[in-house]
């Protein structure tokens, strides 16, 4: 457990303090930028040389971080204070065993473990910590997965134990795409790759993400917080739009100050053109929601939230892990307005949807973990103002040093920022960038980002 700081000592220099980061893309930039301000010494490790967060770190190591050897031997060199995962393809059994060594892995390496095995998981959410999610089953072959997505119900999703990212897994119409389905799985996991999970699909109205935040308060007594959902929408298995807070309350009326913009609606189809094709809208669209229903969402999300992470880090009713969790849900509201949220999946890092924080919060999702990771107090997390954010995607693959046109026209729409991740090679629907728009109401924000994300996509020109 990493002890409450405060001090920090001078990069590069005997008593320097250092964090080292494995993964280092766009989510990983933030957290060595936040790092840097802080007077951390910053080191990055990825499978590839020049990803984002390196080009802001002071030193960076390219290898397969599934391989537990070169893993081991690149920690044990570093020897930081603490070590961030920031991606899944982690070799976390030789996290675990660093962790025995003495090294802090935020938030703790178990933690880190279970959320990457997709069984485990579910068994932790659903049957410890009590929550509530979808139908699901587990399958050891294409027979039994036959007879769990039989017992869970047509139309399901199957998805590999280990995996990320909707990496393996399908969604399944009929007993005779099964098998296919089982295949897909098997091939594309990370590890364990004949057990299986089958999920039933939730009909929602819309997701969240609750950031749950373990840190020390300025008492030096650890604390779980909660910033202000995130709301957000996916293409298919990827985040493509986030904003907080998920609904914003006219306190006059009691009613949401505009239309909630739910899954499948017309605002969705303009967001996401490239994914036309879905399986269902929600009936909520275009409604306002009470400030009651709003505030039992937030309810079940903060409660949910708070009794995986317990789960997860604690031990004899004390917390013994640092850092934030991206927590996901499903919001499903019935015709009477009553709210029910779904437990989907956590993450034991700052969250692609929680990039919508930095231009929201007084600290962003990065700020708020690298705080919490070094071991350093955070008195309070302030949401500033209503805002999104809108990916910046690549329409071609193989293509290296892509430039980026039509800036001024995006950074010319009012309370517009653009984030550039600097990735140097595109394939198709790659993250590129992130437009962010800050407003006083989330749709007008979600409407500035679109466009702006939208110019810059158009405006992208692809090297050789």
């Amino acid at each position: 457990m990493m002890p409450f700081r405060d001090s920090i000592g001078t990069p590069l220099y005997e008593g320097c303090t250092k964090a080292l980061l494995l993964g280092a893309g766009e989510l990983g930039k933030e957290i060595a930028i936040e790092a840097q301000r802080l007077g951390v010494e910053t080191i990055t490790v990825d499978r590839y040389d020049n990803p984002p967060a390196a080009q802001v770190a002071h030193r960076h190591y390219t290898i397969d971080m599934r391989d537990g050897a070169a893993l081991k031997a690149v920690i044990r060199r570093e020897r930081p204070d603490a070590i961030i995962p920031e991606v899944e393809a982690i070799n976390t059994d030789a996290l675990l065993e660093l962790e025995e060594e003495g090294f802090f892995v935020a938030p703790r390496a178990r933690a880190t473990k279970i959320t990457m095995d997709r069984i485990a998981l579910r068994r932790l959410a659903a049957e410890e910590a009590g929550v509530p999610t979808t139908p699901y089953r587990f399958a050891r072959d294409p027979e039994e997965l036959r007879e769990a997505c039989e017992e869970v119900g047509f139309p399901c999703i199957v998805k590999a134990r280990m995996s990320s990212g909707g990496l393996g897994s399908s969604i399944v119409f009929g007993a005779d795409q099964v098998r296919e389905a089982y295949e897909i799985a098997r091939r594309r996991a990370r590890g364990y790759g004949e057990e299986v999970i089958v999920e039933g699909i939730c009909k929602f109205d819309f997701e969240i993400t609750e950031l749950a935040l373990a840190h020390y308060d300025p008492s030096g007594r650890v604390v779980i917080s909660f910033p202000k959902p995130v709301g957000h929408l996916r293409s298919g298995s990827h985040y493509h739009v986030s904003w907080q807070p998920f609904v914003l309350i006219d306190e006059e009326t009691g009613l949401s100050k505009s239309p909630l913009q739910a899954f499948g609606g017309k605002l969705h189809r303009s967001e996401d053109p490239t994914n036309p094709e879905l399986l269902w809208r929600s009936e909520r669209d275009g409604e306002k929601i009470t400030a009651e229903t709003a505030r039992e969402i937030e309810r079940q999300c903060y409660k949910i939230a708070e009794r995986v992470v317990r789960k997860l880090i604690g031990a004899g009713g004390a917390l013994e892990g640092l850092g934030i969790f991206g927590c996901e849900l499903f919001v499903k509201i019935d015709e009477g307005g009553k709210p029910t949220v779904y437990f989907n999946e956590i993450s034991p890092r700052p969250h692609d949807t929680g990039m919508v924080t930095i231009a929201t919060q007084d600290l962003s999702e990065a700020a708020l973990h690298i705080r919490a990771v070094l071991g350093l107090p955070i008195a309070g997390i302030r949401l500033l103002t209503p805002g999104a954010a809108h990916v910046v995607l690549s329409s071609e693959d193989s293509r290296w040093a892509p430039s980026y046109g039509n800036l001024s026209r995006a950074l010319g729409i009012p309370g517009v920022r653009v984030l550039l991740f600097g990735k140097p090679s595109t394939y198709r629907e790659r993250r590129l960038g992130l437009a962010l728009a800050i407003s006083d109401d989330v749709l007008d924000a979600r409407l500035k980002a679109m466009e702006a994300a939208h110019l810059l996509e158009g405006g992208i020109r692809y090297g050789r």
